[in-house]
């Protein structure tokens, strides 16, 4: 009764809808048609988990790289769904920039896709906050929309104050890559109450030269974090 109801609608054009990456037109819910889908596959392995670079082959367990070993990052593990181009990095784009919230339930299950977490799960989620002029002229933090949906899925409580901007820094993107460390040192302040003593998921959207969650993540450490993950959507891979 069910499946025939659902073949006459369909043939109706009522069970009809749009990939919510490319617009195209499709029978069933709005879900990525097959072509985003496999364009917006996370990669199973084949990656460095300090600093996300690639390996040749994908199906490699993740390893770190000797950069890695020989100069580790602040944080303790990364979590990246793939790398900043094509697709995904379109749609983070229109989503950042062009006010594209619709996109966000797309980009929030990529987040969930992303998140692997091993023994020492993380116990709060702490967006990358904006500094409260930025977030006027936007209107939305990405991160902290990205993280609700985390948050909600994975059962680990979202602790939005945990670090806030304090000082109002030039946007990154404007910043050569060797002066992003200068441009945010000192931009950031964690709440000993809420980070003391706990292990820190820390989340944005992409990570470039890493210098704003490497920021991010030794603010969180001096407020007393005993471990910080990150995880971005995407990683450009600048060094």
């Amino acid at each position: 009764m069910a499946k025939g109801l659902a073949r006459w609608l369909g043939r109706l054009g009522l069970l009809e809808s749009r990939c919510p990456a490319c617009g195209r037109l499709q029978e069933g819910p709005a879900r990525p048609c097959p072509d985003c889908a496999r364009a917006l596959a996370p990669r199973p392995g084949g990656f460095c988990p300090g600093c996300g670079a690639l390996a040749g082959d994908p199906n490699m367990p993740p390893l770190l790289c000797g950069q890695c070993r020989s100069e580790p990052k602040p944080w303790d593990l990364l979590h990246c769904h793939g790398p900043y181009q094509g697709l995904l990095r379109d749609l983070i784009l229109r989503y950042k920039f062009q006010r594209g919230l619709g996109l966000g339930r797309l980009l929030q299950a990529l987040t969930m896709e992303a998140f692997r977490p091993g023994a020492e799960r993380p116990e709060i989620i702490v967006p990358v906050p904006l500094h409260p002029r930025r977030l006027v002229w936007r209107g939305y933090n990405q991160s902290l929309e990205l993280a609700r949906r985390l948050s909600a899925r994975s059962g680990i409580p979202l602790a939005a104050k945990a670090l806030r901007r304090v000082r109002l820094t030039t946007p990154q993107v404007r910043v050569p890559g060797p002066r992003r460390r200068e441009n945010v040192r000192d931009a950031f302040a964690a709440d000993p109450a809420l980070v003391s003593g706990r292990r820190v998921l820390l989340l944005d959207d992409v990570l470039t030269t890493g210098a704003t969650l490497e920021e991010g993540t030794l603010t969180l450490k001096r407020a007393g974090a005993v471990r910080v993950e990150v995880l971005v959507l995407a990683q450009t891979f600048e060094r």
